[in-house]
């Protein structure tokens, strides 16, 4: 099976769409078009035209993916729904995953467990493991090569052709959002981590002896007077925040904005 971009992105849209926006599913055509050029949460940001919807969900009807019931078969539009359990076939935990993949491009497995939330929840990474596993031996899924610099490999789906320099710009473009993250103070990077712990257990404070845990003073120093209240360490960096949880609520509700926004046009 070999999906061009259109249909790729028109299959993972149906199988969000079904799950986040239970009300509005099937979607008619004009909110199909507008899932497929959400402006959030989509990797490229596309902006297909009624035809080429049309015309993706064709293609994807020819492979056994998606179901047309047009206009007068108890509905005054033509809705569009998928049936990818039926013809890849697929579980509901690899379709969650792979409809990330394909609106999102190559994920790392902790990228698809926070993207695939709305859709299915993953208890662990291991559970996503397990999921990725199985479609990889089915030649779904494929574990890419590590980029230099990046902490973990990431995956990309196997339903059709990947465009480089698309993969390239996303790749990019994740980078600059985690720098913007980090400079925002929203993201800790491991640095940072180390200088909570540090912050926490007073450990680098001036004036503290790591050795003996107590005060340090010199012998020709005046008395101190009342000791300056520790600063904080920036919430970033706080022991229990779970900042994976924190980018997933803010990717939440910027697609459920977008979401009421098809629900108006629909």
């Amino acid at each position: 099976m070999e999906l061009d971009p259109h249909e790729q992105r028109v299959l993972g849209c149906l199988i969000e769409k079904r799950r986040t926006t239970p009300d509005g599913y099937p979607l008619s055509l004009n909110a199909l078009r507008l899932a497929c050029n959400q402006a959030t949460n989509r990797d490229p940001v596309m902006d297909l035209t009624d035809d080429q919807v049309r015309d993706a969900a064709t293609g994807l009807h020819g492979h056994g993916l998606v179901r047309i019931a047009a206009a007068g078969q108890g509905s005054r539009t033509t809705k569009y729904r998928h049936v990818a359990e039926e013809g890849l076939p697929a579980s509901d935990e690899e379709l969650a995953l792979l409809s990330v993949l394909l609106v999102r491009g190559p994920q790392t497995r902790g990228e698809l467990r926070t993207r695939s939330e709305r859709i299915h929840t993953f208890g662990s990474l291991d559970e996503v493991q397990d999921t990725l596993d199985g479609l990889g031996m089915r030649g779904l899924v494929e574990l890419m090569d590590r980029e230099p610099g990046a902490r973990e490999a990431r995956y990309r789906h196997q339903l059709g052709h990947h465009d480089p320099e698309v993969e390239a710009a996303a790749q990019e473009a994740a980078a600059a959002h985690r720098q913007q993250l980090l400079a925002e103070g929203r993201l800790p990077s491991s640095d940072e981590d180390d200088a909570g712990a540090a912050a926490d257990s007073g450990l680098g404070t001036p004036g503290f002896d790591e050795a003996s845990a107590l005060p340090t003073t010199a012998a020709s120093a005046p008395q101190p007077g009342p000791p300056a209240p520790p600063t904080p360490a920036p919430v970033a960096a706080q022991p229990g925040v779970d900042v994976a949880a924190l980018i997933a609520r803010i990717e939440a509700l910027e697609q459920r904005v977008d979401e009421l926004e098809e629900l108006v046009a629909g």
